[in-house]
Parts: C-alpha cells; structure tokens; sequence
C-alpha cells in the first residue's frame, strides 16, 4: 500500500475516532516518508488531546522546519510553547503565524491567550479584539474578552508594562513589527490594524502614529493620516519622518495653503539637509502666488548653503578638448524604471547616434522594471549607483572621463545635485525633470524650447544659461497595448465633458475659478476631476456650488492603473489645462487619446507646455492669453462637434507626425546641441581653468 493511501486511511481513522490506530499509520508515514509535514501534524493533534505536551511539540516543530510558511502550523506551536511556558517563542512564532496569513483568527485567539498568560491584560484585550474583528462569531473570544475587561476594571491604573527580559520587546513594539511585516507584504488593511493596537498600548508615540499615518496615505485616506501626521509632531516636533509624510499628504489633499509652513519648518529644523530644501524648491512651482524670481531666489539659496562649499572642493578635469571626436554623455537619474520620465529617456537614447556619442547611465533606481532593461540595452556603458553617495558617484563620473553630464532630476525625489556640485564633468546640463531652474552655480545649462522660453522672454530668472531645443523640450514615447481611440462621448451623451486627470496638487482656487467660468458658459456640460476621497471632493463641491455649478455636474475618480487611467479619456471630450503648473505627460497622454486640451499661457515656464504641444501640432486656437480667450476657446470646441469629433479622430496621428514623437529628429537636435556646447567650451579660456 502506498504511502498516499496510509495516509488518507489514518486521517479516516482520525475522523472516525479511532485514536490509536490513525497514530499508528500516521508513524508509518513518517517513518516512510520523513519530510511527511500534514503527517507530523496530526500526529501532534492526538499527543495534545492527550496532554503529551512535549511530544506534540517536537513533532510541531518537525513540521514547521518541514513547511515554515503553515501559519497553520505556526499557530498550534505557538499554542503550545504557550502552554509549556515557553512565552517568548510562542510570541515569535504566532506573530509568524499571522504575518503569513493575517486573517487566520486561531492564531490572533492563540496570541491572545499568550498575552494574558504573562499579565499583559492590555495586550490580550487588543488581541481578542482583532479575533472578534476578524469573525465576529468567534464566542471563546467574546468569553475571553470580557474576562480580561473585567480584570482591567479591578486595577486602579493600567500601565503597560516594561518589556520583559525573557521577550526583549514590549507588545506594542511586536503588535509595531507585526504591522510593518504586514505592510511590506501588501495587507495594508492588517497592518493598520496592528498599528492602532500598538497605539492603544504606546498612544506617545510618534513613530506608530506616523506609520499608521503612512498607510492611510497609501490607501487614499489623507484627512486621517494628516491627523497621525500633525499627531507625531505634537508628541515630538523634531520626529522629521512625519513632517515628509505631512507635506506629501497634504499636497495630495490639496491642502496648498498649509504645506508651506510645514516645508519652511522643516528647512529651520534641519537647516544642513539639502533633501528637505529641495522638497520646498520643488513644490514652490505649484504656487500661483510664487513668481519665477522667488523660485530663483531660493535655489540660490540651496545652492549658497548646500553646494557652493562642494563646488569650491572640485578638481581639475583632464577630458581631451578636441572639438569633434567621439563625446562622453553621461545621464543621471532614479527613475530609469516605470516612470513617467521613461516615456521621454527610452525613445531619446534608442536614437542616438553611437558612432558619435558614447552614452552612459547612472541609475540610483531602487526597483528595476522591464523598462530598466530597455534602458540599458541603449546604453554602451551602465552604472547602477543606488548605494553611492554624492561624492562617490563623482568619482566615478571623473573616472569615467564624462565630457557632458544630464541632470535628469533637479530638485524631485532621489536627486543627485550634490553630485553635479562637485563639477564630476565639464559641462553639466538640467533637462527632464522639469523646465525651470536648479540654482546650482556648476550646472551650466537647462534646456528649453522657443515655447516654453520665447526668444524674448527674461531667462535671468535661470541661474543657468538656457539653450533652446528648436521644436521641443519633450519627445513622447508611443503607448503600446493601450486602449484604442474612441468615438467623441458628447455623441452619444448629448452633453461636453470637460475634464483633467492631472494630479490634485496642481489644482488650486485660481484653477476652479477659471474653470467655473467655463461651466457656467456651458450649462449643460460636465467636469471629471481626480481628487483624493476626502475633504478634497467636499472643498471643491462647495467651491463649484458658490460659483453657480451645480456640484452634480463634477464627477470625481481616484488614481488608478495606467491603462485604466488613459481609458478614462475615452469619456472626455475637452481637457482643461492647470495653472500655474502645466499637464505634460498628461496632456501628452490626452492627446494620444484623441483628447485636445485648452491651455492659458502662465507666467512662469511650467505654465507653458500647452504652448509647446499645442503649437508643435499646429492647433494655436487651443492656446488663450487671458481669461476670457480660455473660457471662449473651450466654448468654441464645444460648440462644434463635428469638428471636436474630426479632430479626435486625427490628433494621434498628427501627434505621431509631429516634432513630439519624432525621436530621431529629438535626437540629433539634442546631439547638435551638445556638440555646439562642447565646441564653444573647447574654445573657450575658461576651458583651460577647468581641465587643468
């Protein structure tokens, strides 16, 4: 007989109620098969129905070093260490148990039960509580739980206790790392659980109230992680996690007026940290009222009190200046990966000319995607940097005899400036990121476009020397596998719908004022926001109702997949552009949808990338100078459907053929510029000072 069928007659026999026979074969299993876990198992079930504490344990045990990934397992040794006394490993494996399986009850019962057995009533209590959460119709813990209440109500003072030496951690600290486990593994849910739990047993401490917070904010929950946030920073001002997660999430709220305190805050607080001023820097772009001056004021200042004493460190460069040989380009970013700059970055370096440039990459990237492989296939020379420092990562771009370095980042997340502070090339460039200015004193130039910079316009506002690409700052990679155009929906609807599904934080008062201005000139048309579920939707209603629109006409959507989001254009007819801080990948991506967007010209540059695609498609009436022309130029494309359904059944071959997808053409326009810099620089005299 095989060991399959002794094993399913033992567990017939188990079920049967014949004990000692099911042990019987159940040994026969193991002694047959040694590696037999669901053997060990039961084998363990009967030693417990008969109180044999210390065989059933061993056999647990076997099972688990077996198949360390059972929480059933787990459990039921966690249940017996428990039993024999052994708390601190029943603790340690119970608390594995649920972070394997963070619904399974037996094993909350089973921690629960732990807890009390040591005195730790606040803790038990919090536990049986999750095990009723879990299922409410789970009666020993009812039982249990109002046992443990009862004993709470006899003490006069219920203190958590100290950690105990056999534990080495206190409950609250496990019920913290059991939720931080169950974050990482993605059930968020849980692990909010366990942090409220902590929390009710340490409510002082700013580090659950901020991970608590974080998890909130990852589920879209601003207005409560805020509470946890500003919680954190009652309890400890100096907590600085909670300040970077406040800001984040009040952005995202849309809670503008309040972030610029808590960005000055944490600059005062941590005056030596570069990251923390970079996040204001950033942010002040979104402000309408913040001229390109203040921006450029304060990058100085970054560059003043961050970079200039790297800058005066910096060596001699020994790169060859002969003008036209084979260039060294080198590009610098974390977002080589699935990201909205790799939209711009893939088709850029799938198009440069390799006889002529050599291309490097710097990737500080933290979690490589399939287009981290693309990227590299592109590159003649890749780097990954992500554990470099700013100082390392110059050194080896010195090493590598880099004769122009590309910032790709400026002041986001993950920069590198610091890097570029210590002059690593001898000719250092910002592009990408953002049209607007780093401050820095060592890079030398941005680059822009006639529209985002008019030949005209006051480019003193830049600390760095601009340099126009001649049709446009973006090249646009083409989706694949994405949704197909649809026909115009105000066909079928009977009605425009206008929308913008730019993130929340570019929508300010300003925008919904204009925005009013053009409902109300179409009283029967409709506005599709993203806005965070939230106060964000209950602000932006009452902001509407006051201008006289309707709040039903607004129709609100959260973030979602990427081909989800760019099948919500297929319901739009209109986009409407934000101010002060333009759409650019999505604008770019409305317009592959079929979908044009009505643009005002801002006054600061990144006001202006709906001047730089409207015109590279040759659509000028899409671009309005005031007001009034805005909410007549939306009117007008309202008004004719024909021509509205004309346009978005040609927009994504118009975009296809123009400037703004045509790599190639990208390409050589940025390589021309490249060599026209280098060639200027190698008859420069200052070129004599930098290499040396």
């Amino acid at each position: 007989m095989g060991e399959a069928s002794i094993f399913e007659i033992a567990v017939q026999l188990h079920r049967a109620g014949q004990l000692e026979r099911a042990a019987l074969l159940y040994r026969r299993v193991i002694d047959q098969t040694p590696e037999h876990a669901p053997a060990m198992f039961l084998l363990a079930m009967l030693a417990l129905s008969s109180d044999r504490l210390d065989e059933a344990c061993a056999l647990l045990e076997r099972a688990v070093h077996i198949a360390p990934d059972s929480a059933l397992f787990l459990s039921n040794l966690g249940g017996v260490y428990g039993r024999l006394g052994r708390q601190r490993e029943a603790l340690a494996v119970l608390l594995a148990a649920i972070a394997r399986k963070p619904d399974f009850v037996e094993a909350v019962f089973n921690l629960a039960r732990t807890f009390e057995a040591q005195g730790e009533l606040l803790a038990a209590a919090e536990c049986y509580e999750r095990a009723r959460a879990l299922d409410p119709s789970q009666s020993q813990a009812a039982e249990r739980l109002a046992n443990v209440k009862a004993k709470l109500r006899t003490l006069v003072a219920v203190v958590p206790k100290a950690p105990n030496p056999e534990s080495d951690m206190s409950p609250a600290e496990l019920f913290a790392a059991l939720g931080a486990t169950l974050r990482t593994g993605g059930a968020t849910e849980h692990a909010a659980s366990w942090y409220r739990a902590a929390l009710t047993l340490n409510p002082q401490s700013p580090y659950l109230h901020t991970a608590l917070g974080a998890i909130l904010a990852d589920s879209g929950h601003f207005d409560e992680a805020i509470v946890e946030f500003q919680r954190a920073l009652e309890l400890d001002r100096s907590f600085h996690p909670a300040r970077g997660y406040l800001d984040t999430a009040l952005n995202e709220a849309g809670r503008h007026d309040e972030t610029e305190a808590v960005y000055r805050e944490a600059i005062r607080l941590r005056p030596d940290d570069p990251n923390a001023h970079s996040v204001l820097l950033f942010n002040m772009q979104y402000w309408p009222h913040v001229g390109a001056s203040d921006i450029l004021a304060e990058a100085r200042a970054w560059n003043d009190r961050h970079a200039r004493p790297l800058a005066a460190q910096a060596l001699p460069l020994h790169n060859d200046r002969a003008p036209e040989r084979r260039l060294r380009i080198g590009y610098v970013s974390p977002d080589f990966k699935e990201h909205a700059m790799s939209r711009f970055t893939i088709p850029l370096l799938r198009n440069h000319d390799h006889q002529r440039f050599e291309i490097f990459c710097y990737s500080s990237t933290d979690q490589p995607s399939e287009e981290t492989a693309i990227l590299r296939g592109y590159a003649d020379e890749w780097r990954d940097v992500a554990t470099l420092d700013d100082a390392a990562l110059a050194e080896l771009i010195r090493s590598d005899q880099i004769d122009i370095l590309i910032d790709l980042t400026m002041h986001l997340l993950g920069c590198r400036l610091l890097t570029f502070a210590r002059r690593p090339a001898p000719i250092q460039i910002c592009w990408l990121a953002y049209a607007g200015t780093t401050g820095l004193e060592t890079m030398d130039y941005r680059l822009s476009d006639p529209f985002l910079d008019p030949i005209d316009a006051d480019t003193r506002v830049y600390s760095e020397e601009t340099l126009r690409l001649p049709d446009s700052f973006w090249c646009y990679d083409q989706p694949t596998n994405l949704p197909e155009v649809s026909p115009l929906p105000a066909l079928t609807k009977g009605r425009i719908t206008f929308g913008c599904l730019s993130h929340f934080r570019k929508i300010n008062d300003g925008v919904l004022r204009l925005w009013a201005k053009v409902l109300n000139a179409l009283p029967e048309s409709r506005l599709t926001l993203v806005a965070p579920e939230s106060s964000a939707r209950t602000r932006v209603r009452s902001f509407f109702e006051e201008a006289g629109v309707n709040p039903d006409r607004i129709e609100f959507v959260g973030r979602c997949s990427r081909l989800d989001y760019l099948s919500r254009y297929r319901e739009i007819d209109i986009c409407l552009e934000t101010l002060p801080y333009n759409g650019q990948t999505t604008s770019l991506d409305a317009l592959w949808m079929g979908v044009p967007t009505v643009t005002l010209v801002g006054e600061t540059v990144v006001g202006r990338a709906g001047v730089c695609h409207a015109m590279n498609l040759g659509l000028p009436e899409l671009i309005a100078t005031t007001e009034d022309e805005y909410v007549r130029a939306a009117s007008s494309l309202a008004s004719d459907l024909e021509r509205l359904s004309t346009l978005r059944q040609t927009l994504r071959a118009r975009l296809q053929q123009s400037p703004l997808m045509d790599a190639p053409r990208f390409a050589r326009n940025l390589e021309s510029t490249y060599r026209d810099v280098w060639r200027r620089f190698c008859e420069n005299e200052e070129t004599k000072r930098r290499l040396g």
